[in-house]
């Protein structure tokens, strides 16, 4: 028995029409699962179908806000309907405001826990009950390093991700004895085009300075990739996790194991 084949399982990866989330669901379909994503509008989910389209993967694509619990109980009836019922659920939809606290307005602080802590609870929320029918399910919270650690101008994100661990923690509590694992999924520092200019190079030829800290920072020495979170999704969602739940597993090269190095 391959414990890591998901072949017909259905996977609902939410807002990957690109990025991190576009990657594990891509990771996910080459184990065998089928793959359901949402995003927030027609234009972000055909892009998304057709990004998957050229890797060879058929995707069913949905308009639906993470933060509508109308909107999301309808979609994921109509997956059931139209795909079958979700096994795998993989909230990654979210958004970062980089804001001194000082200066954050109340309105911008709810649109970020809005949609990176509310949002998985009311996906979750939508899935579990089938779960529970079926007895078994995997849930997966996309967390951050700031689910543990604090820095400037990420209060809302850090406050939402610190929360998610422990959505994280008490829905494997709650449910762990209908065969439902749900375990967080912690990236480190990601290159992705979102963080490109951060990695240019200067005009002298040295790193940027964010580059040089993040180096720094990290006994592996280099930001991670999409894929470094591939492996560490599919073990999250096949039945090799079946004995893991309330974990977080953070995928970040080591920086929250190390204090840095002395200077010289």
């Amino acid at each position: 028995m391959n414990q890591f084949d998901l072949t017909g399982k259905v996977a609902l990866v939410t807002g990957a029409s690109y990025g991190i989330g576009y990657a594990i669901a891509c990771g996910l379909a080459k184990a065998g699962a089928i793959i359901v994503f949402n995003d927030i509008n027609q234009d972000l989910v055909s892009k998304g179908i057709a990004a998957y389209e050229a890797e060879g993967i058929k995707a069913h694509g949905y308009v639906a806000d993470v933060t509508n619990e109308d909107q999301i109980n309808a979609v994921v009836a109509q997956i059931a309907a139209e795909v079958g019922e979700i096994d795998i659920l993989v909230n990654n939809a979210g958004i970062i405001k980089r804001i001194p606290m000082h200066e954050m307005s109340a309105a911008e602080f709810r649109q970020v826990i809005d949609i990176d802590l509310n949002g998985p609870f009311i996906c979750a929320k939508a899935v579990i009950p089938s779960m529970m029918k079926r007895g078994s399910g995997k849930i997966i919270n996309i967390c951050s390093m700031m689910s543990e650690l604090g820095r400037e101008t990420v209060s809302a994100y850090a406050a939402a991700k610190g929360g998610l661990k422990m959505l994280t923690k008490n829905i494997a509590s709650e449910y762990g004895e209908f065969n439902i694992q749900c375990n967080g999924l912690g990236p480190g520092y990601i290159a992705t085009p979102q963080t490109a200019p951060l990695r240019e190079t200067q005009a002298d030829g040295s790193r940027h300075p964010f580059d040089q800290f993040i180096i720094a920072k990290t006994p592996a020495a280099r930001w991670g990739n999409a894929e470094d979170l591939v492996g560490p999704a599919v073990f999250l969602a096949s039945p090799a996790s079946d004995f893991v739940n309330g974990h977080v597993l953070y995928v970040d090269g080591g920086i929250l194991a190390y204090i840095g190095k002395q200077p010289k």
